[in-house]
């Protein structure tokens, strides 16, 4: 049986590292997108060779249509036939109160967490279908329906955007043979914390998850491989939340 092809954006860390390691596990080829750490990249990429897949990893910033068609383009050229795409490239901008969020960084966090879903949404569909099906998984958030107040509400409406363009698409696509999930992790142990200024905040958020700790990027990457595979042929449109009871 041949291999699927995914691809997994913002693979170099976190949830997309710990993805493209599991999908390398379970059977998949992968395309992994990364934005500017390529030595983390090449890791990963090494790690998921050590699986028994293939890797190729591709520098592209999802937020650029230009960036996007290269990481496909190079899928193609690669392996053949895209089949999978996990859409996990996002950004939040510091951590604080709405009223003092720049425009530059509400501009960036709409950018990368929707444009750039979009687009790769719109080239892994139009593969998809010459393919004859495919499944797309979109990387949202808890925050989508938390609201994150006094934290990141511009990144939880992008996340709002994101469960509402994944409930559409699997509508529109279901006829195709293309079925698209998200998966909507809570609180999780990443350096996206340290990047938003918080390094502290797993930790401290841990009071107030039901489960009493932060997730696991290990544990976001099994519901992701969970949705891409033939277990979940029959499952469409969903926004699984694997975030401790959150």
């Amino acid at each position: 049986m041949s291999r699927q092809v995914t691809v997994v954006t913002g693979g170099s860390r976190g949830i997309g590292a710990a993805t493209c390691v599991r999908l390398a596990r379970d059977g998949h080829d992968l395309v992994l997108g990364y934005v500017s750490d390529g030595v983390a990249a090449e890791r990963v990429s090494e790690e998921v060779m050590a699986a028994g897949a293939r890797c190729v990893t591709v520098r592209a910033d999802t937020s650029d249509e230009a960036g996007v068609e290269r990481i496909f383009d190079t899928a193609a050229a690669e392996f053949g036939t895209v089949t999978g795409l996990v859409n996990n490239a996002g950004v939040t901008g510091p951590l604080g109160p709405f009223a003092d969020v720049s425009t530059e960084d509400l501009r960036r966090v709409v950018e990368v967490n929707l444009l750039g879903y979009l687009l790769c949404c719109r080239r892994a569909v139009r593969e998809m279908r010459r393919g004859g099906g495919g499944a797309i998984v979109n990387v949202s958030s808890a925050a989508a329906t938390l609201g994150s107040p006094g934290e990141y509400v511009h990144y939880a409406a992008t996340k709002a955007a994101v469960d509402t363009l994944t409930v559409g698409l699997a509508k529109e696509l279901g006829p195709d043979g293309i079925r698209v999930n998200a998966v909507s992790p809570g609180i999780t142990e990443t350096d996206m914390h340290a990047a938003m200024g918080a390094p502290d905040r797993p930790a401290q958020a841990a009071g107030r998850i039901p489960l009493g700790r932060a997730g696991r990027p290990e544990e976001i990457s099994g519901a992701i491989s969970w949705l891409l595979s033939a277990d979940a042929s029959y499952t469409s449109g969903t926004v699984l939340r694997v975030a401790g009871g959150m």
